[in-house]
């Protein structure tokens, strides 16, 4: 087989790394990928690690040992966060976004793979060490925010329904009061979905008094798993207690008015 220069090895690590976030890859796979030898690899491995850091696409780390190997953290730098946050409040403040309600049409930007991949990423930055095995959202607007999380993080994602599912099997159900609107609503998770005493963390595109959020805890307790985290995309300011603690939200929005043709949101004092 021909021979790979060290620039072709160092751009095919980084392309396999980054492409399998939170992956472990052993250094005889690189050296039979590239037929080099494993000192060669672990230079190449250092490059590729000066590069990544120094433009800010995230972090190397190398692990020792019989069992180690290599892999790659999606990090996004605070800087790269506030730009990024900065530069969807004013895409969101379009007064074009508002409708009926005082409500603002989100979907096209949860729904733009390049909004929902720097979401997960930045939650997966916030909760890396958290310790979660499982991410958990609730269908339907939070999945893609959710799967991009559980995708940097390398963890599944469970989905839990409103309504119950044949092809889900046995389910734990539970009722629950929705902050907002203060109707009893119902959501089930399949008992196969997540084995006992395993973490998990709570992703979700919005949260305006948090009843669907601690709907969520609170099933959570029934199939006796543990809430290591929860991240929503955005918060609403009012009411200012939610029914939720320990939490972070990227935005926060204010008042809507659909006279006026205002939509008052801003970045999270956590970015600020």
């Amino acid at each position: 087989m021909e021979k790979f220069k060290r620039n072709e090895r160092v751009a095919g690590l980084i392309k396999i790394l980054s492409d399998n976030p939170n992956n472990l890859f052993s250094l005889n796979y690189f050296s039979e990928l590239f037929t080099a030898a494993k000192s060669t690899i672990s230079e190449d491995i250092a490059a590729a690690k000066k590069i990544v850091e120094q433009i800010s696409l995230g972090q190397i780390e190398t692990i020792s040992g019989a069992a180690g190997g290599v892999k790659y953290r999606p990090y996004v730098e605070n800087g790269d966060a506030i730009g990024f946050l900065d530069e969807l409040c004013e895409k969101l403040r379009d007064p074009k976004r508002i409708i009926p309600g005082n409500y603002i049409y989100m979907s096209d930007v949860i729904y733009d793979p390049r909004v929902s991949a720097k979401v997960g990423e930045i939650f997966a930055t916030h909760f890396m060490n958290s310790g979660a095995e499982y991410v958990v959202t609730i269908e339907t607007k939070g999945i893609t925010l959710a799967n991009m999380t559980a995708r940097a993080l390398n963890i599944p994602l469970v989905i839990l329904r409103r309504e119950n599912r044949v092809t889900e099997g046995s389910t734990v159900s539970i009722n629950y009061v929705s902050g907002s609107t203060k109707r009893i609503q119902t959501m089930f998770v399949s008992k196969r979905a997540i084995p006992e005493g395993k973490k998990v963390l709570i992703i979700d595109d919005f949260m305006k008094a948090g009843g669907t959020a601690k709907g969520i805890v609170d099933l959570m307790k029934e199939i006796k798993a543990e809430v290591y985290g929860i991240g929503v995309l955005m918060k609403t300011i009012e009411p200012k207690e939610k029914m939720v603690q320990d939490y972070i939200s990227l935005l926060e929005v204010g008042e809507v008015d659909e006279h006026q043709g205002l939509i008052n949101i801003y970045k999270d004092m956590l970015f600020s």
